[in-house]
């Protein structure tokens, strides 16, 4: 049976964005005969952080956290099936070691997007309207896609402090390091801002050469110390139904209040890393003082540019004293954040909001007014705490999403995990 040309066909849903979410939510629908979705990606190819693929960097999470495995361990799409294929799961075995290189699974999910017939690369979504009870999908390439549900899987973009807005210079996000690398390494001194895992990776790998480049590191992050991530097994339980269950039942200034004081149970830094940096820093000591600093408690408050040179105004929280800093090279390491996406205007009264004016993230993840027309993947951390960014809960988060589209469940879904009670 050909298939109807895009303008006459109407798909049980449209994707749009293919990030790890989206991409597992296309593999787990491509087997289901009852749904008719495609997913629409701006870019070539499937990319994932390519700018952090440094030298042993891996999954925080283990590779059953990968696209499919958690809702379908039999899936031909599971990262069990990509090594066979490609001819390492022997040696992956023996590495014993659960946690993927970033680098490898990058190139998992290239394997996967490329096996898939219901994703469309290089399409560029300008617009989305509604129209007689269906979602129509303009492009830039001038094709419409018509659905009767949205999976919005845009994700998170890299966020720059406000200090550094229209700031001069050379300066970059910690996510295109790789490509800057070598440049970088030939200036006189390096200041890397922030304190999650990317900062770690990128001063660690930076330290290591100190010696070889002769350049000045500073690593200074606002937070109090450098905190490890929080991975202890009752902790990872807040990764589950019931947390999502009690979490999504708090008052809504609660659930802000919690989203803050949380972050360190997925944005933190692997403790193994921080022992990492600790264990070189005392190496390279013994033939004398390296040169690089350390600093805690200090916000970021101005930056200005001048004859090749960063000056950084900082405030030490602490002491309530403000200090500078001078650097010739700036690697702002500042985490990523949600933009809502402009094509969403033309449907933005089909939308629900908190009293934060952010999409008020219902327990099915649907977004608009019906309560089962437009899904978020991601970007609900203020709704649905550490499972929306977590790998480990995508599986999850889309054995539920299909239940929604298909009006019955597919893979199960598990509904008791924890062996705690978050409620009483």
């Amino acid at each position: 049976m050909t298939a109807l040309p895009e303008p006459s066909r109407t798909y049980d849903f449209v994707g749009i964005g293919l990030g790890p979410f989206n991409l597992g939510l296309a593999c787990l629908t491509e087997p289901v005969d009852a749904l008719d979705g495609v997913f629409l990606e701006s870019k070539p190819d499937f990319e994932w952080h390519a700018g952090m693929f440094l030298d042993g960097a891996h999954l925080q999470t283990p590779f059953m956290s990968d696209l499919v495995t958690l809702a379908d361990p039999t899936s031909p799409y599971s990262f069990l099936n990509y090594l066979k294929e490609k001819g390492r799961l022997y040696s992956f075995y023996i590495r014993e070691n659960f946690y993927p290189l970033r680098v490898e699974y990058d190139d998992y999910c290239r394997w996967a997007a490329n096996k898939l017939s219901n994703v469309r690369f290089s399409t560029t979504v300008t617009e989305v309207t509604y129209e007689d009870e269906v979602y129509v999908v303009r492009t830039a390439g001038g094709t419409t896609y018509r659905g009767r549900r949205l999976v919005l899987g845009t994700g998170t973009s890299p966020h720059l402090p406000e200090a550094v807005r229209g700031l001069d210079g050379d300066f970059f996000h910690n996510s295109r390091y790789m490509q800057n690398k070598a440049e970088l390494q030939k200036k006189e001194s390096i200041t890397i801002v922030g304190s999650g895992q990317s900062a770690a990776e990128i001063y660690y790998d930076l330290l290591a050469e100190i010696d070889v480049h002769g350049y000045r590191l500073n690593w200074v992050t606002r937070s109090p110390r450098f905190f490890p991530l929080e991975y202890t097994k009752l902790t990872l339980e807040m990764t589950s139904p019931e947390y999502i269950d009690y979490f999504r039942a708090l008052p809504e200034a609660t659930r802000y209040r919690l989203t803050q004081q949380q972050k360190g149970l997925f944005k933190g830094i692997d403790g193994d890393l921080i022992n990492e940096i600790f264990d070189l820093l005392y190496q390279k000591n013994l033939r004398g003082p390296v040169p690089t600093r350390l600093l805690t408690n200090s916000s970021l408050n101005s930056a200005r540019y001048e004859n090749g040179t960063y000056t950084l105004s900082f405030r030490q929280e602490e002491q309530e004293k403000e200090y500078e800093l001078q650097s010739e090279g700036l690697v702002l390491a500042t985490g990523y954040a949600y933009a809502e996406p402009e094509f969403l205007t033309p449907i933005h009264d089909r939308l629900v909001r908190d009293s934060h004016g952010n999409f008020d993230v219902a327990r099915n993840y649907a977004i608009d007014v019906t309560g089962r027309g437009v899904f978020l993947q991601n970007a609900g951390v203020h709704a649905h705490s550490i499972t929306s960014p977590d790998l480990g809960m995508g599986a999850y988060r889309n054995s539920c999403i299909i239940r929604e589209l298909l009006g019955s469940e597919y893979y199960p879904v598990e509904k008791s995990i924890a062996f705690q009670e978050f409620a009483v």
